[in-house]
């Protein structure tokens, strides 16, 4: 794929820096929190998403800058094409994975459930549907259903012509949509429910967990092989109450995950499971149990994500 950018006709740059260092550094910083957040939904990895912005960078640096017309456009096709090269590895990996696989969670930063539309692209909800994509369809669903980019951008993203784009876009949100979560909760509703949730794990009131919990709720554990965790989803309300009622020896947190609220429970001091929740019908359909130490590491200090 030819990265290279294409002068417009007439163009002269963007002034005396705009081949320079400082317009390179401060056109990227400019736009981190944005292509860190494409990677990200690209691959429900913070760790691999950094990564891909060390690669971003340096590509970006060898561009003669003066001939490109969008920053922005520029720097998120850069980063599309490393994502997609990332993501097919990674499937490959995900093959090989003990037990059920879930996204690196993120501490985000409260303003970030105001976005509503950004703080449900980066739930673990949503992360898990678009794992169900193949990777040119979660990058072209992304970019533009959550980005809003349009079709030329993402064409020369993916490299497809626009028509195509226009098919796998439309392939993509259909699949999306018969997948995700229809109802629309609230943070203060899951709030809500979490502290109830919350009392009643501490109080070992297993009663009142059936009571929160749908009949066929699905909890997920992912220890990655390296802590205990179930190693097929848990499902029921009943096997799921029993294993939530092991936890009153953990001291439970509230915090804000991914754009959402969620539960950090820590054991001796330190950070054992970072859990979510998905809220259907008043009920608790779906917990999300995040135990692999990789994957907790970035959990003590926030991550910016934007659009």
């Amino acid at each position: 794929m030819d990265e290279r950018p294409e002068r417009a006709k007439g163009e002269t740059g963007h002034g005396p820096r705009a081949g320079g260092t400082d317009f390179a550094t401060e056109a990227f910083v400019a736009h981190r929190n944005l292509l860190f957040t494409v990677a990200y939904e690209m691959l429900g990895s913070a760790a691999d998403a950094e990564d891909i912005l060390q690669e971003t960078w340096l590509r970006w640096a060898e561009v003669d800058h003066a001939t490109v017309r969008e920053p922005r456009a520029f720097l998120v096709r850069i980063t599309t094409r490393q994502a997609l090269t990332r993501l097919r590895t990674l499937r490959r990996r995900k093959e090989s994975y003990v037990g059920p696989w879930l996204p690196e969670p993120l501490l985000t930063a409260p303003d970030v459930a105001e976005d509503i539309e950004l703080a449900d692209s980066v739930s673990i909800a949503m992360l898990l549907v678009l794992e169900t994509l193949a990777p040119t369809e979660r990058a072209v669903f992304v970019l533009r259903d959550v980005f809003d980019l349009g079709y030329d951008e993402i064409a020369q993203a993916v490299d497809k012509t626009p028509a195509a784009v226009r098919q796998i876009a439309h392939r993509a949100r259909a699949h999306v949509t018969a997948r995700r979560p229809r109802e629309v909760v609230s943070p203060a509703q899951t709030r809500s429910a979490l502290a109830a949730f919350q009392q009643a794990v501490e109080t070992g009131d297993l009663q009142r967990l059936l009571d929160m919990i749908a009949p066929d709720v699905v909890l997920l554990t992912d220890g990655g092989g390296v802590v205990r965790a179930a190693l097929e989803p848990v499902v029921g309300a009943e096997a799921v109450a029993d294993v939530l009622s092991r936890l009153t020896s953990a001291t439970l947190r509230p915090a804000q995950v991914n754009g959402h609220p969620a539960l950090i429970l820590r054991r001796g001091g330190q950070i054992d499971t970072v859990l979510a929740v998905r809220l259907e019908g008043g009920l608790i359909s779906g917990l999300y149990a995040v135990r692999n130490p990789e994957k907790l590491s970035r959990i003590d200090r926030e991550t910016a994500v934007g659009r």
